[in-house]
């Protein structure tokens, strides 16, 4: 799992110095966690994600974003809770989810709309 700065972000996900519209950069979709140390909440997510970006290796990229430090590319989707996880697939807009997520959610979301995978019903 990557932490991401303004400068790895506008390389990796979306360059907003660029460009008005959406433009994933990325070569795999992604999933970025809007968090601080301070969130309790988000230690709850941290070990989730963890496993995730271990099950889901080679099919998406996980990444980290503290809005303490990286507190412009928090203003720039608008953050106002924490954690904010922005689902970002290759092709279409991004998705924001708020809240610790239980990880079957997480993976419901990852499927859906990451991988373009559902399950059958």
């Amino acid at each position: 799992m990557e932490h991401l700065t303004k400068e790895t972000f506008l390389e990796k996900v979306f360059n907003f110095e660029k460009n008005k519209e959406w433009k994933y950069e990325g070569e795999l979709p992604c999933l970025i966690d809007f968090y601080a140390d301070w969130c309790q909440p988000c230690k709850m997510v941290a070990p989730v994600l963890e496993e995730l970006s271990v099950e889901y290796k080679g099919k998406i990229n996980i990444y980290k974003i503290d809005t303490e430090v990286e507190r412009e590319l928090a203003g720039a989707f608008g953050i106002r809770s924490i954690p904010s996880i922005l689902f970002c697939p290759k092709d279409g807009q991004p998705q924001m989810a708020q809240g610790a997520l239980p990880k079957e959610t997480f993976k419901e979301v990852i499927n859906d709309v990451l991988i373009g995978e559902k399950k059958d019903a």
